[in-house]
């Protein structure tokens, strides 16, 4: 279909474009909508949506080129016709644009200060779509410039995550490119689960009992296992964090960076916590990642705080793509922020992460060791050019979960598949590296918990371990709560 708009003189086309788009509504079990739901897709980043109060959301790669309307002046408008984009800036104001593949890496950027302008974006055909940013003194918009139509044969239908704070998180693979009217049922999570009696299974040479444990010796190594009762001291009477849910903010490097401090009712105030960063996939944010994540139902009956950050353009800066912002200066800010806030143990800070979540917590575990005590990436390994310059300050412990059936990051790594230079590990080379750079000796050995396979390096440097878990029917999908929990609560700096 063409649109022909008369724009500051100058006549753009615009083309509207055939694309997925999924309708549909949410509900609970007692089939009540939910609304607030976060819809992300993993696939093809960049898409989301909220549903809304009667549950009901869309979603898609619907294409409407935005022409500002021509009683509306000092308006800029942009339009595509093949492979040229046309934009009318009647102001003739000084205008930036940024062009970004699917995974926010900076493909172009360029200021211009013309009433029209035209830009060739045929060296860009190869990406299924591209974003685009238009920027000046009075504007700052966003554009998905897709191709003509963006799912053609052999391309993978969208993957898309639901999750609500208090409910499993969700998975759906679109089966057609246009669906309406689905009914979505999101289950309840069982929040007040506690893992204090869960026991994590051992060589036979091991006595280690991976829970809350009476007692635990402590070495001369940099990172220690910890028990419930080994605490660092910290003044907590200047402390003003409360339970329930603050977006906070931080500056780095002149660029205002927020995340969301999820303080649970368990926490208070008396004694020093430990602290979990949880960081979303690509296209995500920190709530919706709140609500996804498994590890919060462990963590908030023992008053742990969470911290669920926000990337920068949807995504985490993990090597050539897809962000150029500094994610481990952001980290470091947010431990000292939330520190300053609450009362914080900052022995026993972790981080876990879901798909480019997971690249970026395999990133911190190289680069931000002397703080992170302990680590659970899951569905995303590092990249050949993270692992290339990897040089942790120590030895870290880490539990890394992946599957088989992951069709978004796939199981035996290699290229990404999407133009983005991100070329991965895969995940068993990715237990391999981390078992090599943390100076483990002799084969892992291999166990099962119920169809999970289990590796584990545990002759480490430091006395580390190196845990991996392969459910093969879990998918693209978050690490599993009470074993990344049980896990981490063991570790602590010294």
């Amino acid at each position: 279909m063409f649109l022909k708009h008369a724009l500051g003189g100058v006549l753009v086309t615009a083309i509207a474009a055939s694309a997925w788009n999924l309708d549909g509504t949410v509900v609970n079990t007692d089939n009540e909508p939910l609304e607030g739901v976060n819809i992300t897709c993993y696939n093809y980043g960049g898409y989301t949506a909220t549903s809304d109060a009667q549950g009901r959301f869309s979603i898609g790669d619907k294409i409407t080129t935005a022409i500002a309307d021509a009683s509306i002046q000092n308006k800029i408008a942009v339009a595509k016709n093949g492979n040229v984009l046309s934009i009318a800036n009647p102001s003739g104001n000084p205008f930036k644009v940024s062009m970004m593949d699917a995974l926010g890496k900076m493909m172009m950027q360029q200021e211009f200060n013309s009433q029209n302008t035209s830009i060739d974006i045929q060296k860009f055909a190869g990406q299924k779509f591209m974003i685009l940013k238009v920027s000046s003194s009075s504007v700052n918009d966003n554009y998905i410039v897709s191709r003509g139509a963006l799912m053609k044969a052999g391309d993978p239908l969208p993957y898309l995550a639901f999750s609500l704070t208090g409910y499993k998180i969700f998975s759906y693979t679109m089966a057609e490119e246009e669906e309406t009217g689905k009914v979505f049922t999101l289950e309840k999570q069982d929040l007040t689960a506690s893992s204090s009696s869960m026991t994590w299974e051992q060589p036979s040479s091991s006595s280690m009992t991976w829970g809350p444990a009476s007692s635990a010796s402590q070495s001369s190594a940099s990172t220690a296992r910890s028990s419930s009762s080994v605490e660092l001291i910290v003044n907590c009477a200047s402390k003003t964090a409360k339970a329930g849910d603050q977006t906070m903010s931080v500056n780095v490097d002149g660029q205002t960076r927020t995340f969301i401090m999820h303080v649970p009712s368990a926490y208070k105030g008396d004694k020093a916590v430990p602290l979990v960063i949880d960081f979303h996939g690509i296209g995500g944010n920190g709530q919706g990642q709140m609500g996804g994540t498994q590890l919060r139902a462990q963590t908030d009956p023992e008053g742990v705080i969470s911290l669920y950050p926000n990337g920068a353009s949807a995504a985490w800066n993990v090597g050539p793509c897809c962000s150029t912002a500094d994610d481990v200066k952001f980290t470091r800010e947010m431990i000292k922020a939330a520190s300053e806030s609450a009362c914080i143990d900052k022995k026993r800070v972790y981080a876990s992460g879901f798909s480019m979540g997971g690249g970026m917590t395999n990133h911190l575990a190289c680069n931000l060791a002397d703080e992170l005590a302990a680590v659970a990436p899951s569905a995303m390994d590092l990249n050949t050019v993270n692992s290339a310059s990897c040089n942790p300050a120590r030895p870290i412990p880490i539990i890394m979960y992946r599957s088989t059936s992951d069709g978004v990051c796939v199981y035996q790594g290699g290229d990404s598949g999407r133009g983005d230079g991100l070329n991965f590990l895969g995940a068993e080379k990715n237990f391999t590296f981390w078992g090599q750079k943390n100076g483990c000796t002799g084969n892992p050995t291999e166990s099962r918990d119920g169809n999970v396979t289990v590796k584990e390096y545990s002759n480490c440097m430091d006395g580390v371990k190196v845990v991996f878990r392969n459910d093969p029917n879990a998918g693209h999908s978050y690490a599993d709560g009470k074993s990344a929990w049980a896990f981490l609560k063991q570790w602590q700096l010294q």
